[in-house]
C-alpha cells in the first residue's frame, strides 16, 4: 500500500460546527475549567504544546482553544469515505505511523501547517503518560519550533485520564485546560542545532510541568498504538 502522503486541508465549517455542539457537551460531562486562553496570540503560526494522558486531549485542545487547531490522526482514519471526508474537514493532519520516515513526515507536515499562520499542536513526550507522571520530552515539538519561529504556548491538561485518582485526595482532579504564556525561544537562535533543540525541549517541558504540578519521570514515555 502506497505510503504517500496525503494534502493537506485546513479547518472549515465542520470543525466550527462540531466544536459547537462539543464544548456544551464537554461542560456538561467533565465541568473543565479552562484558563489562560489570552496567552494564545490572535493571528500568525502558533505551536500548542501539551502533556497528554487520554484521548481526551485530542478533543479538548481544540474544542477550547480561542482558535482552530490542527493535529495528527493516523492515515487510516483517512481511507473510509466518511472517515476521510470528517477529518479532513476538520483539518487533522494525516501521518503514516507505521511507515520508516512517519516521524519526519509528521514534523514536515506540521511545519507546513505553521507556514500557513495556522495552530498546530503537539505532544512533546509523544505517547500518553498511563500513570499521570510527566515524561522527557522528544525534539519534534523544539525542531518545529525553532524551525519556524512560531509562539510556542504550553498548554496543561489536568484529569483527562479519568482511570487515575489523586495520590492526595483518593479522589479524580476535575479536568482543566490551562493555556500558559508563549515560551521564549529567539535566544538559541545562535546557538548549534542539538544543543539549541535540547535547550528549547527543557523550556517546553518546564513550562508544561509549570502549569500541571506533575511529578516528573526519568525517561520517555512508552511508545503506545493509541
Amino acid at each position: 500500500m502506497s505510503s504517500a502522503p496525503l494534502p493537506l486541508a485546513r479547518p472549515g465549517p465542520v470543525f466550527t460546527i462540531g466544536r459547537a455542539v462539543l464544548r456544551p457537551l464537554l461542560r456538561l460531562r467533565f465541568r473543565p475549567r479552562v484558563s489562560g486562553g489570552e496567552h494564545l496570540p490572535r493571528t500568525g503560526p502558533v505551536l500548542l504544546v501539551s502533556n497528554h494522558l487520554s484521548g481526551l486531549d485530542t478533543i479538548l485542545i481544540p474544542s477550547f482553544s480561542p482558535r482552530k487547531v490542527q493535529f495528527l490522526a493516523k492515515a487510516s482514519l483517512f481511507r473510509t469515505r466518511i472517515g476521510g471526508w470528517f477529518f479532513r474537514r476538520i483539518g487533522a493532519v494525516p501521518v503514516h505511523r507505521g511507515a520508516s520516515s512517519a516521524a519526519q513526515a509528521a514534523l514536515e507536515a506540521g511545519r507546513e501547517v505553521l507556514a500557513a499562520g495556522s495552530v498546530f499542536a503537539v505532544f512533546p513526550e509523544g505517547s500518553r503518560s498511563r500513570d499521570g507522571r510527566l515524561y522527557r520530552g522528544r525534539g519534534g515539538a523544539a525542531w518545529l519550533a525553532l524551525e519556524t519561529g512560531a509562539a510556542v504556548v504550553p498548554v496543561g491538561l489536568i484529569g483527562t485520564n479519568r482511570a487515575l485518582r489523586n495520590p492526595r485526595t483518593g479522589r479524580r482532579d476535575r479536568v482543566e485546560v490551562r493555556f500558559g504564556a508563549p515560551i521564549p525561544l529567539d535566544d538559541l537562535a545562535g546557538i548549534p542545532g542539538g544543543r539549541a533543540r535540547h535547550a528549547a525541549t527543557e523550556r517546553i517541558m518546564a513550562a508544561i510541568q509549570a502549569l500541571t504540578g506533575q511529578e516528573l519521570a526519568d525517561g520517555h514515555a512508552a511508545a503506545s498504538g493509541a
